[in-house]
């Protein structure tokens, strides 16, 4: 697969999920004969109830599940590790107290990440602690205390990325306070960060400089790696009104395109990722504005003759909130706006169906691509199934309590293990 990870290990990786984008960093696997049904009661391994809402992807390595939550009643945020086999929790970590600063997400949303022997937690006040297997604590820091409170006016949400022995931590955020959060006296600058995950001493930190404007300076996306069609490997980071490619192991910038925001509107924040794949990488502008196809392999300043497509003459290609899919050598394009799910040709921008997603409540988590079949959840924990060639709706089974809402973490496939998590529940749907 072009422009996707090419990593040693990766095929041990495939039945796991260490990412929360999954073994390939586009939300896919290659597994197959996964359970064609499931309910509350049918086809499931085992259930665990949780503390309280978190936007986090369940993470899957070797005989454990990792989840971060956020407590309510206690006004705690918590790191999980759960049995694979028999959802049993096996340790919990209080991650500190301060759930919150706005209603419509909390400081659990970044997913943790793993190499297999380590797992990294991380939270949107800053802080970030590293266990082993057995839930002994390797390290732990806080990045807002070391490098500056983050400047965001909503919830900062970036996941880490653990690659090929660094960890990476991306901070995309305004040049000035907001609302009484950052740095006072300056300067607010976005940044990535490389640390050792063994110890958590810091390798470089690399700052990202922005021509956006208030708002549109925060990102929620996350770094994404790529090894593209010429065999360079790079760190994608989309966010601040631009796209850029970095060099992995220092983390200099080696292109940048932008804009999709010529006219510098200071409320276009971003949230989906980059995403790779067939020779270009997606960025998908926010609100109900176009995705933008980067042929890769760029140098420099891009201008738009980097541009593959633009999804301007589909209005229904875009997304706000949900990561694209790049699976069976296409885009999926999940659009929570227009409620609309589209597979596009990558090269040519080219949508080879669009289809209206079922039922009512709204879709931000990002969709999974399994077993010829793509996987979404909408706010309710309604978990809907079809079908990668055309589209078609296979069911909608519904995962959530009555009163649920706001549900956004991605359902996860490894092992022939589906892993659902809702507001209060983690499940294990299997074959029996």
């Amino acid at each position: 697969m072009v422009c996707a990870l090419v990593a040693s290990g990766l095929a041990a990786e495939g039945a796991e999920w260490r990412h929360w984008r999954g073994p390939d960093f586009n939300g896919s696997t290659p597994e197959s004969g996964l359970p064609a049904t499931w309910s509350k009661t049918e086809n499931v391994a085992w259930s665990a109830d949780l503390p309280g809402p978190s936007a986090a992807t369940p993470i899957v390595s070797g005989d454990l599940v990792f989840v971060s939550s956020a407590d309510a009643a206690s006004d705690t945020l918590f790191a999980h590790a759960f049995d694979r086999r028999t959802g049993a929790e096996r340790w919990r970590k209080t991650m500190g107290t301060g759930i919150r600063r706005e209603r419509l997400s909390n400081y659990a949303s970044p997913s943790a990440v793993t190499d297999g022997r380590l797992v990294v937690f991380f939270y949107g006040n800053g802080k970030t602690a590293a266990f082993d297997f057995g839930g002994r604590e390797l390290w732990s820091r806080d990045l807002a205390k070391d490098l500056g409170e983050f400047a965001f006016g909503w919830t900062f949400a970036s996941s880490p990325l653990l690659h090929d022995g660094r960890l990476y931590y991306q901070v995309l955020q305004r040049d000035v306070p907001v609302q009484g959060r950052g740095k006072p006296d300056g300067p607010n600058e976005s940044y990535l960060l490389a640390v050792d995950p063994t110890t958590g001493r810091d390798l470089w930190r690399q700052v990202r400089p922005s021509e956006a404007v208030a708002e549109s300076r925060e990102a929620f996306t996350s770094p994404i790696p790529c090894t593209t069609p010429a065999g360079r490997a790079e760190l994608l980071v989309a966010g601040g009104d631009c796209l850029t490619g970095h060099d992995p192991a220092t983390g200099r910038e080696l292109w940048r395109w932008g804009t999709w925001n010529p006219k510098r509107l200071g409320h276009w924040r971003l949230v989906p990722s980059p995403v790779a794949g067939k020779g270009v990488i997606l960025a998908c502008a926010p609100k109900r504005e176009p995705v933008y196809a980067v042929r890769a392999d760029g140098a420099g300043r891009l201008t738009d003759a980097a541009l593959a497509w633009v999804s301007e003459a589909q209005p229904d290609v875009t997304s706000d909130v949900p990561t694209p899919l790049f699976y069976q050598g296409d885009f999926f394009v999940l659009s929570d706006v227009r409620k609309t799910l589209a597979r596009v040709d990558p090269v040519s921008g080219s949508p080879k169906w669009i289809v209206p997603t079922p039922g009512r409540a709204k879709y931000e988590a990002s969709p999974t691509g399994a077993d010829g079949r793509i996987f979404l959840i909408n706010f309710a924990g309604e978990v809907a199934i079809l079908k990668a060639d055309d589209g078609a709706v296979l069911q909608v089974i519904p995962m959530g309590e009555e009163r649920d809402d706001q549900i956004r973490s991605t359902v996860v496939v490894a092992g022939g293990q589906i892993f659902i998590r809702t507001n209060s529940k983690l499940f294990c749907i299997a074959k029996p």
